[in-house]
């Protein structure tokens, strides 16, 4: 040895990052199954072929999984954050009626080597979920910053890539008064409220058992088996929204314009979450959480017998109306 210092010693080990690529490579080929990459994995950039399409647009989308990721670690539920992280990608993806193609991950951590055990699982859960809408784990970026990021934290981003033919894309513009709201039940919060889920659990002590927290924190639903319903009965809705933050109100009214709704939501049979929600100010909650329902499809009004058989779960919830403003409430 010159006596010099080695990037290893600096806390960043190269050799046992590309000891971890090989060790996840058996999750990324359980993603190929239905699509594959136009060149090796592994490589700078990813390739897809999109020849398939006639005209082909290209969409992305990208997002995390929030302060849920702190209860996530606590409770040792790394494959559940990896699905989380997958879902909330790619049902973006879906509202525009696109496929979800490619899916790319970011994850930043104190020491690879302590951490690979967590970070695999992390990916398993993620090749669960993208196995089974067909999306292929490209690739993505695992940072070894010691001194930045605490030890025992993980910092989680996801990237989607997909494509729609321009011909089928989802077009929100061309909802009208009269068209019918048709809600998909949600596994629980999801991904979305949590810093609100942690406060009241902290002023709360026991309020949730172990068992029960661990069922509210189940992870984000994937819809993709709504959309794919839909394609083949030849649906094609007006819109799709994903309900994240904001809830029902703020992510219908990105699309709606001078139109609202008035929605009326069945009761959300949780008992997990409906203990913590009576914490939780009586609006509020409206414009924090999704409130049971996950996935909206706005569809025509002769369509909406065949939309509620698109996937489990779906209710009517209302109908599009002149005047702007999303008004929500629960039904007795």
């Amino acid at each position: 040895m010159s006596g010099k210092l080695t990037y290893k010693q600096s806390g960043v080990d190269t050799i046992e990052a590309q000891s971890f690529v090989k060790n996840i490579s058996a999750h990324v080929k359980r993603t190929q199954k239905t699509r594959q990459l136009c060149n090796a994995f592994g490589l700078f950039a990813a390739a897809y072929d999109l020849s398939d399409y006639e005209e082909p647009v290209i969409v992305t989308g990208t997002d995390g999984v929030g302060t849920k990721t702190e209860l996530l670690f606590e409770q040792d539920m790394l494959e559940t954050a990896g699905k989380d992280l997958v879902a909330m990608n790619v049902n973006d993806i879906l509202t525009t009626g696109g496929d979800p193609l490619l899916f790319l991950d970011y994850l930043g951590i104190s020491n690879l080597k302590t951490e690979t055990p967590r970070i695999t699982r992390l990916v398993a859960g993620m090749a669960d979920y993208l196995e089974s809408c067909g999306c292929i784990l490209a690739g993505g970026e695992t940072a070894e910053m010691p001194g930045v990021v605490p030890e025992d934290l993980v910092e989680l981003a996801g990237f989607c890539i997909g494509c729609v033919e321009k011909k089928a894309m989802i077009d929100p513009s061309r909802v009208a008064v009269g068209d019918v709201l048709i809600g998909y039940g949600s596994d629980g919060f999801h991904a979305n409220g949590w810093s609100l889920v942690r406060r009241i659990l902290q002023q709360n002590p026991g309020l949730l058992s172990t068992e029960e927290l661990r069922s509210a924190l189940a992870p984000t639903r994937l819809y993709h088996d709504v959309v794919r319903d839909m394609r083949a009965m030849g649906l094609v809705p007006k819109a799709y929204a994903h309900i994240t933050g904001g809830g029902l109100p703020e992510n219908l009214e990105r699309f709606l314009g001078e139109r609202g709704a008035d929605l009326v939501l069945p009761h959300w049979d949780n008992e997990p979450v409906q203990k913590v929600l009576q914490y939780v100010d009586e609006e509020d909650r409206f414009h924090t959480f999704n409130m049971g329902i996950g996935w909206v499809s706005i569809v025509a009004p002769d369509q909406v017998e065949q939309a509620l058989t698109a996937g489990p779960g779906g209710n009517v919830l209302g109908t599009i109306r002149d005047g702007r403003g999303i008004r929500v409430k629960v039904s007795d």
